[in-house]
């Protein structure tokens, strides 16, 4: 039995509202699920399992039947869908004309394959928080079949999951969503595939999906990247001897190295010749960029600021940090005059 485990699509979401390229994003997180059922129909997989949200909030009825006509389109993957705690069901269900199964709200329920001898064990959520392990004593419900276990959660307000009791219940593979990282939680037994596509600046780093095999016993999966664009957190030294221009084409040539298509946090750090400005503008204007964190200080002279200041607080202040070798004594006096300087504090 071949399958695709996905999660976390979050259909609907408008990621950075107040950046000019969020339209684009929820357009491209649409875009990513389509690319993914192409492939659930290239490679011929037995299952689709979505864990959960695949929706930002829960559905509208023209919102169902528009993934119920996708996933109409494949023709021999069926589909099994639980719902998460954004696209919780609030009342009755969707009756879908697809071959797909939506496992009904706040009970664990059960669809057996039999011609690929295949039995799936899902729980969908009817409300959007869930304090208790509704996990604890789950077992497979079909003996000699493949077992698989669909569920969403794993934080203390959407089902705190003992993941090492899960991992020994006896199921062939437990797919997991609510995580939007990838983590590999058990080997090729039990794993968040995390979300398709980043959904906001702190979700840093590639997004897929996995794709798995259960033959003779064994079951083997592999995490598989695929979202359009990342999250991208770029760190850069400055030193003070750095010009305006070259700060900037130092960024520049960083952010075509790693992908002008992805979304940028840019973090300086170091020390800023004395006057030195650099501004941003024409960069936000060609690139994605998210936010810019300046978390440098002006070049200074430390003894010429302590014979200038040696008589008030700045004075007593380096004098008794500069007495002192160990590293955090030494930040903290940088850090320290940096915000003297910066109130006019002395």
């Amino acid at each position: 039995m071949r399958f695709i485990h996905a999660a976390d699509i979050h259909l609907g979401v408008k990621p950075d509202k107040d950046k000019e390229w969020s339209d684009t994003r929820a357009a491209e997180i649409e875009n990513t699920f389509d690319r993914l059922l192409d492939i659930a129909e290239e490679r011929k997989v037995d299952l689709l399992f979505l864990a959960g949200d695949v929706f930002h909030t829960p559905p509208s009825l023209a919102q169902l039947k528009n993934l119920d006509y996708k996933l109409s389109k494949l023709s021999v993957t069926r589909t099994i869908i639980i719902a998460g705690n954004h696209d919780y069901i609030e009342e009755g269900s969707y009756d879908f004309q697809s071959n797909t199964v939506l496992m009904p709200r706040d009970c664990f329920s059960n669809a057996y394959m039999e011609d690929i001898n295949t039995c799936v064990t899902g729980f969908s959520f009817g409300q959007n928080m869930y304090t208790d392990d509704i996990t604890a004593d789950i077992a497979p419900q079909k003996e000699g079949a493949i077992n698989i276990l669909l569920m969403h959660g794993g934080d203390e307000m959407h089902v705190p999951i003992n993941f090492r009791e899960l991992a020994g219940a006896g199921f062939d593979y437990v797919a997991l969503g609510h995580i939007h990282k990838p983590k590999h939680m058990v080997k090729n037994k039990m794993a968040y595939s995390g979300s398709l596509e980043p959904i906001d600046c702190t979700e840093t780093g590639r997004r897929g999906f996995i794709y798995g095999k259960c033959e003779n016993g064994e079951t083997a999966i592999k995490w598989e990247p695929l979202n359009c664009r990342s999250y991208i957190n770029l760190g850069f030294e400055v030193k003070p001897t750095y010009s305006e221009s070259q700060i900037i084409d130092v960024i520049r040539r960083n952010i075509e190295k790693m992908g002008a298509e992805n979304i940028y946090r840019i973090i300086m750090q170091g020390e800023l010749g004395n006057g030195v400005k650099p501004d941003f503008a024409q960069l936000k204007l060609k690139y994605n960029i998210y936010d810019v964190t300046d978390n440098t200080m002006y070049e200074y002279s430390i003894e010429k600021l302590y014979l200038d200041n040696e008589n008030n607080l700045m004075g007593r202040f380096i004098k008794t940090l500069s007495e002192q070798e160990d590293e955090i004594s030494k930040k903290a006096l940088r850090y320290g005059i940096e915000a003297m300087i910066a109130t006019g504090e002395k």
